[in-house]
């Protein structure tokens, strides 16, 4: 018998009641609803017109970071006056109840952090902040824009007057360590981890679900589309993630 989307917001709300931690992973599809496209839809996607490994490499960042930073800049463009939304303010509700451990998130776009999220593991970085990969001075986005609109070229510069670097996680880079065994370590001690807008298919992070299931955990969806987990979830809303997030806040 086939179960409504309301039958799967109470299921999905017993879940996290009766677990001791819950671990939310988020991806890009919570911040669509805020206006941020994601990479991949057809039409829309933040790749269509471009070839990511010539843009969003370290390579390319360090071969012309003239092309990089014209990329790069429409990125910021387009996040910096974003707002976090309903799925966002879900998910710090949860946290404000004690029903949500933490956020691990693949997002680079602040929302969280400006939603008022605690704890939050940002495993692809972050646009708040551009470094120095010569001297290390780390600057914030407001000054990363000023230098990028003041500069002929529009690369933003280092005092030292190297390129700098946005500190997120380029093709060709390796994830920081530490946020990645943070990661790992809650959805493997996770009752629950709730996949919030992603396609669970972007290594190494699409691990965490095996790692809840074999700590004995469940594995819950909230997103649009297809995801190798669909057939294993206990539950899965796919409706829409700023609807399905508050439901299961009137649930909880």
């Amino acid at each position: 018998m086939s179960t409504t989307a309301a039958d799967r917001v109470q299921q999905l709300a017993e879940l996290i009641r009766a677990a001791d931690s819950v671990v939310a992973l988020t991806g890009a599809g919570i911040s669509v609803p805020s206006g941020i496209p994601d990479f991949r839809s057809p039409g829309t996607g933040l790749w269509r017109n471009v070839d990511p490994m010539k843009v969003a490499h370290i390579d390319a960042w360090r071969a012309d970071p003239q092309q990089f930073w014209r990329f790069y800049g429409q990125r910021f463009h387009i996040l910096g006056d974003k707002e976090p939304n309903g799925a966002h303010a879900a998910l710090v509700e949860m946290e404000r109840r004690g029903l949500l451990d933490a956020v691990v998130t693949q997002n680079i776009d602040r929302l969280h952090r400006r939603a008022g999220q605690k704890r939050l593991i940002e495993v692809h970085g972050s646009i708040d902040t551009s470094s120095c990969l010569s001297c290390g001075e780390r600057y914030g986005l407001a000054e990363v824009q000023r230098r990028m609109e003041a500069a002929e070229d529009g690369v933003p510069r280092c005092d030292c007057g190297k390129p700098l670097k946005p500190d997120v996680v380029l093709f060709g880079e390796w994830l920081p360590e530490d946020a990645l065994q943070e990661a790992f370590a809650l959805a493997s001690a996770a009752d629950v981890l709730l996949c919030v807008g992603t396609s669970l298919e972007v290594y190494p992070v699409a691990q965490l679900p095996d790692l809840t299931k074999q700590g004995g955990g469940k594995v819950a969806l909230v997103t649009k589309g297809p995801t190798p987990w669909d057939d294993r979830a206990e539950v899965k809303l796919d409706t829409d993630v700023v609807e399905d997030l508050q439901a299961l806040i009137a649930a909880l």
